[in-house]
This record gives C-alpha cells, structure tokens and sequence, in this order.
C-alpha cells in the first residue's frame, strides 16, 4: 500500500508555503513562493487573493510532483487573519480609495481603522470582554466600519462576501463558505453556541451585515479541522495537481496553526514542568514578523489586554486566550537595517558565511563582558519594543516605541547592543503577558515556541530567561506548517481528533532553560 501524505498550507505575511507531511509528521518537501503588498495609505497594507490562491497553487503543485494524487489523504490551509472582499460572482472587490483592480484584501496589520477601533471601544458593548475588554484594529469589525465609512460607493455596496483569508482559501478549493470557528471567533466576536450578537452589529453602524441571515460574514459555522463541502471542486482539483473530492480541513489563523503543531507534542521523559499534565499548563508562541501568545483552559478565562476566551477557536471544546506583540521579527529588522552601522554588518556577516543574526549572536558572544551570559552587556541601554502599538496586555495601538541610553557613536558594537537589548524587551514584553495571564488563572509551566524567531539562539535563550521557563522546540521547525497539515489529516478521518493528530504528528526537538546565573 503506498505511503499516505498530507499537504499543509501557510499564507503568511510576505509568502505562501506548502509542506508534504506523513502521517507521522515527518515534513518530507516544502516550498515557498512571494506574495505582493501594497501600501496605498499612511498605514495600509493590501493583497490580492487573485495573486495569493495563485501562488498557492504552484506551492502545493512543487511539494507534490512524483507524488500520485490518491496518496495526498487531505489538505489543510492556515493564512494570516487578513480580510477579503468578494462580490455576487465572487469576483474581487477593491479595498482602496483609487479602486486598484484586485487589490481586494486588507491585511491584518492594516491600521487605517484605528479611530473606528478606538469608538467601538468606547461603546463598551458586552462582547468586548472576550477581547480583553479592548477592541483592536486588527480586528474585522473596525475594518468593515472604515470600509462602510470610507468606500461606501466603491466598495461597501458592491461587497457581497467578506472572509477572512483563511476561510477565502478553504472557499477557493471547497465551493463550501462554510466558515472556521477560529476565525469568526477570534477576529469577528461571533460566540459559540449563540452565535452572532445582533446588538453588537447594530451598535456600531453595521446592521446591514444582518441581512439574510448574516450571509455576507457566515451564516454556518464548523470547528477548525472539520471537513468541507464534498472536497476539492473539479476546478480546484486542476489548478492544485490534487485529485477531486480530496479532503478539506475548515482552516486556521496562521498563529493558531503553530500552536497545533508544538502544543501537544509527547514530552515524556524530558523533564519538563509541564509532563504529566493537561496542555492547558503550555504556551505556545509563533514568533515570526509578529508574535502570538497562545494558551487554552478546560473554563473561559478573562485576562485584561488579552483577545478570548474563545470556545474551540484552535482545538475543539477547550477555550483559547491569544496574546500578542504586533512587531516582533519586524521591528528587530527595523531596528539592526536601520542603523548606520548596517553595511559594515553585512559585509562582515558576508565574510564570515553567516546571515545577519547568526554573526551578531557570535558578535556578541566573543565581546568582553563579566558574566558568561551575554544579557548584562545591554544593562545601560533600555528599549520599550511597541513601535506598532501594543497588541497585550495593555491593548494600546497607539503607543509608540522608544530607545533610551543610545550613545552618539554608532559602531558595530552599538549595533549589537541595540540588536540585544531590542531582543531583550520583547522577551519582557512577553513576561508581561504571561505575568497577566497567570493573574487571571492559567497556569504555565513551559513554553512551547515556533516560527522564524524560534530559530534565533539569542532569542530562544533570552525568553527562557525573561521568563524563568523552560522553551521547547519542535523536532520539525516547520510547525506552521505542520499544524496545517494536522487539520487535512482530521479532515481526512484518519484521525478522531485534533488532540489526538497532535500527539502523534507533533515532536519536541530541543528543550532550552533558563539561564541559571540570571536566575539568582
């Protein structure tokens, strides 16, 4: 019998990747393909779904050449919680003032509607609490406002579907707008088993959405790895090399995916804190150009600053809370680019074989300093890391980043130091957030980190230490991905549950501590 395979997509930010996975988990090929953003305002960020399904297409076509259809069992899409704007024939509808053909998608770090955010807010309607009690910019509700608000004629009255991308892609390959529970949950204050809060719409101007049964933002809903439709359409079969009726997972937020690839990972005879416990004691962080904070519990949790709880949003009938630092991986780019010291630092990195990071890591390490841990080298110099606002625990998206300490030389060793001490404050900045989380009940005991950061020693190092945790690595560092690929094995039935598809597609490769001399 030949060997079964699911592919796992992930539309990220910048790109569209795909894995081919076994049934044990074992990531076996990938590929990745670019997308394109565009920035039509002070604050925007726009896509084209056109171009993203394009590229999804030739991603899961690579990962799956020399592989016979019949042996990929399912299909699983997670995407980045960006909104996209369809019309009556599905066809894309505009985003922005100068109506640019199929630029039809606002991305989820477009902040144009942070006043309509900050009124929602003020209107302190009760559904609120599940997002810490703020409402965020990167939310659809804002979104759709600014949209009504500011594209009325050109956009608003032509729109007749709007998705989130993650659903846009399980639509695309299924026929089915049946949508995830992740995304409505988590991103469009729908509630579980209630349902959408009329009053909520109504309160804040968008009654319209209320229409035929809410058809235009889901009127049917499924939990995250649930199958869709009849599989993949005719159509869709053809543009992904796939065969039709191939199972299709309802999707996930992009994070959401990364927490289903390390959560439930087998920690048997490691020796961390959280063995022998329910996966309610782990946190899972997707470190890449933001970073999320996820944590699930058996009862709803209400944590200040902090989106949730939010009923099976990532694995069924457990409640999820979600926080989150909006610029991580993005701001340390920010920061090391945009020094003056950024040329000598690439070609020195350059000489030596390594990218940018691996050599300031290195750079640092071989700097004089008293303690062998190189945290101390940065204790003059203090960054508050929220240059696009705060996302948790204080749900701020107004704030504004700061430097203090900066000398007036800018050498290559003062690169560094503002490379670490940058670092250095996202790690508190997610003690910040765990520190409000366990005030509010969770109780965690270990860190389970994923993305592209988690593949930084510096940055793995300093959270366990910021932290006082251990940080477990997955053996595939492609968790993302993994955790897409976990839902087209629930989609496929090969599995009972997503539970029980984590615990054997999911590793633990390395476990990182705490520094112990930091520590006393």
């Amino acid at each position: 019998m030949a060997e079964g395979f699911y592919v796992g997509v992930d539309v990220g930010t910048a790109s569209v990747r795909a894995a081919l996975v076994t049934r044990g988990g074992r990531v076996t090929r990938t590929a990745e393909e670019p997308v394109r953003i565009w920035e039509p305002g002070a604050g925007q960020f726009v896509q084209s779904s056109g171009d993203i399904w394009g590229q999804v297409c030739k991603v899961v076509q690579s990962v799956t050449r020399g592989v016979a259809p019949s042996q990929v069992r399912g299909l699983g899409f997670d995407a980045t919680c960006s909104l996209v704007v369809l019309d009556r024939s599905f066809q894309p509808v505009s985003v922005t003032r100068d109506g640019a053909p199929q630029q039809n998608v606002v991305m989820w770090m477009d902040h144009r509607a942070e006043e309509q955010a900050a009124r929602i807010t003020g209107g302190g309607h009760h559904v609120l609490q599940r997002m810490g009690g703020v409402m965020s910019p990167e939310m659809q509700p804002p979104k759709l406002l600014w949209l009504k608000e500011n594209l009325k004629d050109t956009c608003w009255s032509s729109a007749a579907h709007f998705l989130d991308l993650p659903d846009f892609l399980s639509f695309r390959a299924t026929g089915s707008l049946t949508r995830s529970l992740c995304t409505l949950v988590c991103k469009w204050t729908y509630c579980p088993p209630q349902g959408w809060d009329a009053g909520f719409w109504r309160s804040i101007g968008l009654e319209d959405l209320l229409e035929d049964g809410c058809s235009k933002i889901g009127s049917v809903t499924c939990p995250p790895g649930a199958p869709l439709g009849d599989g993949l359409t005719q159509d869709a079969a053809v543009e992904l090399g796939l065969d039709p009726g191939t199972a299709v997972a309802a999707s996930l937020i992009d994070a959401h995916a990364g927490g289903l690839g390390v959560l439930g990972a087998d920690v048997g005879g490691l020796h961390l804190p959280c063995e022998d416990t329910p996966i309610t004691t782990r946190m899972a962080m997707i470190c890449g150009t933001s970073t999320c904070h996820m944590v699930v519990s058996e009862q709803p949790l209400f944590v200040p600053g902090v989106w949730g709880p939010c009923l099976s949003a990532m694995v069924p009938g457990l409640w999820l809370n979600e926080g989150g630092q909006s610029a991580t991986g993005r701001l340390i780019d920010h920061v090391v680019k945009g020094h003056a010291a950024f040329a000598q630092l690439q070609e020195r990195a350059h000489q030596s074989g390594e990218n940018i990071y691996s050599f300031l890591n290195s750079y640092l390490s071989a700097m004089p300093r008293p303690h062998a841990a190189v945290d101390p080298l940065a204790s003059g110099l203090h960054v508050w890391p929220d240059f696009h606002g705060n996302r948790s625990p204080l749900a701020d998206a107004g704030l504004k980043g700061m430097v203090v300490g900066l000398p007036l030389s800018q050498t290559l060793d003062d690169l560094a130091l503002l490379y670490l001490a940058t670092v250095q404050a996202l790690a508190l900045g997610t003690r910040h957030i765990l520190d409000a989380m366990k005030a509010a009940g969770h109780d965690i005991r270990t860190l389970f980190l994923c993305g592209g950061l988690s593949k930084n020693a510096l940055f793995v190092q300093i959270h366990a230490s910021a932290t006082g945790l251990p940080v477990a690595l997955p053996e595939q560092m492609e968790a993302v991905l993994l955790g897409a690929a976990i839902l087209g094995g629930c989609a496929s039935r090969d599995y009972g549950s997503i539970q029980e598809a984590m615990e054997k597609m999911a590793k633990v490769g390395k476990v990182v501590g705490p520094d112990g001399d930091l520590q006393r």
